[in-house]
């Protein structure tokens, strides 16, 4: 029978990070192994969200570990310091894990994704309510968010609402583009508040369970038992709101869970692709409502704050990259944080497999080689938009919505035909960068600004000084 020892979780942890380095944190140093015992290896993990975490996303590459280093047939369990057998040794409950007994979600304090009602039902019998929660990613906290240009007015009110819920910035409303960082912030306050606030019944759920759990309690004729869920939990935060656009019935219903709770001082939290007034088919009633808090833009972050967000994700993972391979990816990759940990993710799959060092070479060869290279002479998408913002005194988050004024379609179809001149992005890129337009709309675009300059010479000295501009600082 194999022991556990510290030589053994030793072993299994750098399998771990040779076989499958994309998934390791830094946190898993936390991690304590409890016993090995009937062929279940017990791993004491620092709290609930960690062990749900482990259990959803890394369960499978535990087990192989744990399987290929003690050559049995081993299966690995993550339980928290409630959940630790009573008969394991004190001295392997740590004093933070102690600390942390009856202050986490799901055991005993705040709940997070999971609907309770003991009202009655129509039978006298008490009724609850469950339902799948949204992953919510320990790399998601405050510690771990840059904070830049972009972001900087969001992440305050994040911080202010998870510090004093109901009273700040009630509801708070954050909206951009994909990758942009709001499921971020919105987990980060989910998990400040499970960890200081232990006596809050929290809900954080994405717009599509809500409306599939709505859906689900009107076909059962269950729909009080709904209402009395939602309208008494203390915090509601809700991913993705704009899928409420074209669903008049859900509208009817948060209407009225949305008085319900801001009546009562209880937080809302809610992100969208787009501010209230432009989520497409969004009764007037919800838009005006989603707007009596605050309503904060998550923006594409700049150079610097990209540089910062490889750094931090980097060291998330534990990982020592050269100052060099972090701007190489910084000017490689410049949308969103979303793609920007896929390019080092990209890099530090590549290392692993061919076993080297994550140098510049080796970034250069896993995200496309030399040739495509952003070398200081090529122009890149923010350099066209800061350029044209300037120069028509526009916003960016003017050209991304879906305004129609001559004052913001003519720049936008500016920086269209520049981008499709200067950089390799295709026309869905393009489009889908400036407010989630199709190919077709930056099609029209291109040609509207072909001909106008054929047609126009004023219009065509305008773009043309642009042009010189922006390949005047490449």
């Amino acid at each position: 029978m194999t022991k556990l020892t510290n030589a053994l979780w030793r072993d299994i942890m750098q399998f771990l990070h040779h076989h499958h380095a994309p998934i390791c944190r830094q946190w898993f140093n936390q991690l304590e192994p409890l016993e090995l015992e009937s062929g279940v290896l017990k791993v004491l993990t620092p709290n609930s969200v960690q062990r749900n975490y482990l259990q959803r996303k890394c369960l499978d590459q535990f087990t192989e570990a744990a399987q290929s280093v003690t050559g049995a047939l081993v299966v690995v369990r993550f339980v928290t310091a409630e959940q630790a057998p009573a008969r394991v040794p004190k001295r392997t409950m740590t004093a933070s894990a102690h600390a942390r007994r009856g202050r986490d979600g799901g055991d005993g304090g705040s709940t997070v994704g999971t609907a309770v009602s003991d009202a009655p039902n129509a039978g006298g019998n008490s009724t609850e309510f469950l339902f799948d929660p949204v992953d919510i990613s320990p790399d998601y906290s405050f510690d771990n968010f840059v904070c830049g240009p972009c972001n900087r007015l969001a992440n305050a009110a994040s911080v202010a609402v998870a510090n004093q819920p109901g009273t700040e910035y009630n509801p708070l409303f954050i909206y951009g583009g994909v990758g942009m960082g709001k499921t971020h912030l919105l987990q980060a306050i989910c998990q400040s508040l499970l960890h200081g606030r232990a006596d809050l019944r929290i809900c954080y759920l994405s717009c599509d369970a809500f409306m599939n759990h709505f859906l689900e309690c009107v076909q059962n004729s269950m729909m009080n038992q709904f209402r009395q869920h939602y309208r008494q939990i203390d915090v509601l935060m809700l991913d993705d709101i704009h899928f409420l656009a074209r669903r008049e019935r859900s509208q009817e219903e948060f209407f009225h869970t949305f008085n319900a709770l801001y009546q009562s001082n209880r937080q809302i939290v809610l992100s969208s692709d787009s501010p209230p007034s432009e989520i497409p088919q969004l009764e007037e009633r919800l838009a005006s409502r989603f707007q009596w808090g605050l309503v904060a833009n998550v923006t594409r972050p700049c150079y610097e704050t990209r540089v910062a967000i490889i750094q931090s994700k980097a060291k998330l993972r534990g990982l020592e990259i050269a100052e060099e391979v972090v701007h190489y990816i910084a000017n490689r990759v410049d949308t969103n944080s979303r793609e920007l940990e896929g390019a080092l993710t990209t890099v530090q799959g590549h290392a692993a497999l061919q076993n080297r060092t994550i140098d510049l070479t080796l970034a250069r060869e896993a995200l496309g080689g030399p040739a495509n290279d952003s070398r200081p002479g090529q122009v890149t998408l923010q350099n066209i938009i800061d350029f044209v913002t300037s120069f028509y005194n526009v916003k960016l988050s003017e050209l991304q919505s879906k305004r129609r004024y001559k004052s913001i379609t003519q720049p936008r179809q500016v920086c269209m035909w520049l981008a499709r001149k200067h950089t390799r992005f295709s026309l869905e890129e393009v489009g889908g960068y400036f407010g989630g337009r199709d190919h077709t709309t930056v099609m029209h675009s291109i040609k509207t600004v072909g001909q106008r300059m054929t047609a126009e010479s004023a219009f065509a000295r305008e773009v043309e000084q642009i042009e010189q501009q922006i390949c005047g600082q490449r």
